[in-house]
């Protein structure tokens, strides 16, 4: 395989910024490239990699979490089998998230129907809108 990216042109193909892929081979998601004149340069494998990495941001996995779906299994490990473990342990916290944000979006409208001369005021009322429970 070949390595005659460089990394201008893999952060433009992948659409992130070269610092990116520079703090992720940093933290160990992107293993180290290949030098060539002392400068990094890469296959096309990268941008899979780097594919991955942004399909699991997306869906809300912190660092660390991709860090266990790239490097935290076996070897062996189905990608599923992967994908599903880390699914089920987030999927509870997006709902948490999803209730937290209902609930906002609840009191920025309560706000706009506000007729209050304070802010005092304003918070007193709204504080005593019932708090969601998750």
């Amino acid at each position: 395989m070949t390595h005659d990216l460089t990394i201008t042109a893999v952060a433009a193909r992948a659409g992130i910024r070269p610092t990116a892929i520079r703090y992720y081979e940093s933290i160990g998601l992107l293993p180290a490239p290949a030098r060539v004149n002392g400068r990094r340069r890469y296959d096309e494998r990268v941008l899979q990699q780097l594919a991955i990495i942004a399909t699991a941001q997306r869906m809300g996995f912190t660092i660390t979490e991709i860090g266990t779906l790239l490097h935290g299994f076996s070897a062996e490990t189905p990608a599923w089998e992967r994908w599903q473990l880390l699914a089920r342990e987030k999927l509870p916290e997006i709902e948490a998230l999803i209730v937290r944000a209902q609930a906002m979006k609840q009191l920025l409208e309560r706000s706009l129907h506000c007729t209050c001369l304070t802010l005092d005021e304003c918070a007193q009322a709204l504080h005593a809108c019932p708090a969601p429970t998750p």
